[in-house]
Order: C-alpha cells, then sequence, then structure tokens
C-alpha cells in the first residue's frame, strides 16, 4: 500500500523525516508520536503535497506527487483548517467531489450521506463561519470519506472533539476499517489510536524507531518508570502503604498529592482498591500522565544513537 525508500525532507537546515524506510501492507495503522516528531511531514509526502528531499515515496504503487487520478483513490484529513468561512458544509463538501471527477448528481447525494455519517446533518446548510471547532472538524472528516477512497488519512482528526464526539468518531472509524479499508491515524496520545487500531507506528526526531501491535507496545513501556499521581486526604499514610505494599519504586508527597514511580502500574490498578478497602484510606483523584510514552520515544532515541 505504502512504500518509502530513505526517505529525507529538509525545510533548510531543520530535518522533517530522517532516512525514513517503511513498507505497509493494506490495513489499519496508527501514526504515534509527540508534538513536532515529524508525522505532519510524513503525512505530507504520503500525499504528495511534499516532495522529498532525498529516496522514493510510492503510494498504492505510484509516486502521489501531483497525481490526481491515485488522490481519487486516498481520503484526506489533515491537522490544519482550510475550510471557507463564507460556504456551507454541504456546498464545500460537494464542491471537492466534483474536482474529484464525481457527477453532479452523485456529489449531491455524497455529501449528504457523509455529512449524515459524521452527524452533520442538522448544519449542514448553515455557514461553516457558525461552526464550532468541533463542527468544522466533522466537516473536513466528511469530506475525507465522501468519495469512497480506499486509503484514508488523518492526522490529528480528534483535535476540537468534546467526549462524545470522540465516542462517535471512534464508532465511524471501526466502522470503516470493519468494510476492509484502509487508514493511517496520526496522533500523539497513546489511547486515541489504540481505540481504533492495535497496529503502531512509532516516529520520534524524523525518525521511525519502532512499529507493532499495541501489546508490543505495552511490553516495551512495561520497563519503564510510570508515574501515577494519587490525591489522599492522608498522604503520608497512603505512601507509607504503598511503600509497605512494594507498589511503589519511590513515593514524594507534595500538598496532598502522592506521586509513586513504578515498572508495574498493572499491579498497583489492581491492588489498590483492595488496600483502601482494608485501611479505610481514601483516594480522592488519580492519574497518568502520558509522560511515560515520551519516557519511550527518549529510550527508543537514545538505543538508536547507542547510548543504551
Amino acid at each position: 500500500m505504502i512504500e518509502l525508500r530513505n526517505v529525507t525532507k529538509l525545510y533548510g537546515r531543520v530535518i522533517g523525516v530522517n532516512d525514513f524506510t517503511l513498507t505497509l501492507e493494506p490495513g489499519a495503522y496508527g501514526l504515534l508520536g509527540p508534538n513536532g516528531s515529524g508525522k505532519s511531514t510524513l503525512l505530507n509526502l504520503i500525499t504528495g503535497q511534499l516532495r522529498p528531499t532525498l529516496g522514493t515515496v510510492r503510494v498504492l504503487g505510484e509516486s502521489p506527487r501531483n497525481n490526481a487520478r491515485l488522490f481519487r483513490r486516498m481520503g484526506y484529513c489533515p491537522g490544519s483548517e482550510g475550510l471557507y468561512a463564507n460556504v456551507s458544509g454541504y456546498e464545500w463538501v460537494r464542491y471537492l467531489l466534483r474536482l474529484h471527477g464525481l457527477s453532479s448528481q452523485r456529489a449531491t447525494s455524497a455529501a449528504g450521506e457523509a455529512l449524515e455519517l459524521v452527524g452533520m446533518s442538522h448544519a449542514m446548510h448553515r455557514s461553516i463561519a457558525s461552526y464550532s471547532r468541533g463542527m468544522r472538524q466533522r466537516t473536513k472528516l466528511a469530506q475525507a470519506l465522501a468519495h469512497d477512497p480506499e486509503l484514508l488519512i488523518l492526522d490529528e482528526p480528534f483535535n476540537g472533539f468534546d467526549p462524545v464526539g470522540r465516542h462517535e468518531l471512534t464508532c465511524v472509524l471501526r466502522d470503516w476499517i470493519g468494510f476492509g479499508k484502509s487508514l493511517i491515524f496520526a496522533s500523539h496520545l497513546l489511547h486515541e489510536i489504540e481505540s481504533i487500531t492495535q497496529s503502531f507506528l512509532l516516529i520520534c526526531g524524523g525518525r521511525l524507531l519502532a512499529s507493532g501491535t499495541a501489546e508490543e507496545v505495552h511490553a516495551m513501556m512495561a520497563g519503564l518508570p510510570n508515574e501515577v499521581a494519587l490525591r489522599s486526604t492522608e498522604p503520608h499514610a497512603l505512601a507509607a502503604l504503598l511503600l509497605r505494599e512494594r507498589a511503589a519504586d519511590s513515593v514524594r508527597v507534595v500538598d496532598g498529592c502522592v506521586t509513586v514511580a513504578t515498572q508495574h502500574p498493572a499491579r498497583l490498578y489492581d491492588r489498590l482498591p483492595g488496600w483502601l478497602a482494608e485501611t479505610g484510606l481514601e483516594v480522592t483523584e488519580m492519574h497518568s500522565a502520558d509522560e511515560s510514552l515520551q519516557a519511550l520515544f527518549n529510550s527508543l532515541m537514545k538505543m538508536h544513537r547507542g547510548e543504551l
């Protein structure tokens, strides 16, 4: 489906993608990386919007650069806005379908169907200027889906969505994959991609660091310290409990918040309710930051540099 061979993209002295080699068969893939890692540059190379400085890019067997025939087989939802404020969402989607070569009659019906699919049928005849950020994002997704492409490419599609919208979009994309269609989904959040697909590509510093399933990603993270923050009315007693039960490699207490570093967070999550019930301690808040994912990228970068 996609083949990149030794692809490098330079922006002056800045490296966007660095000696990138990748082959993907048809299927659904999550492109995971921190902000500024090169995800958007990679997607722009795949869609032909950028020309590689070095190397070759092939999509569905063809070069994507200035290839209108190929682009009809692809759907792209960019991270940037790029919508016209003075037209309706329906007019915008229909116009793009006409550019794809659909007849007037088919573009009319397909635009309505796509906007209904993403939950925009109630507002599709309103001016885009009146849309919320989430509504604009839904409209962008509608135009990517409307011409029924073989390959759908999404750059941070959950931006601007509330929890209900995220759930609805997740259902749409799962159905898309269920129809046997292919998908590349870029995000900097592991849980967003994990809700859609189990195949991951990890990118950082413009390099492909690793690829694999969600289980393999979690296995790589298992040996890295995970930090979990717990807020309690008796933080020092809670910290002593966690150390006594060997549920933490280290703890620190600041302003009623206990921050736990552990290489085995699953054990902490599994056993904590029972320990609290036995001791009568209360935890009013618990969260785990995405910094553990950044730690994974940092470790992989060190491995690439030969530091580990």
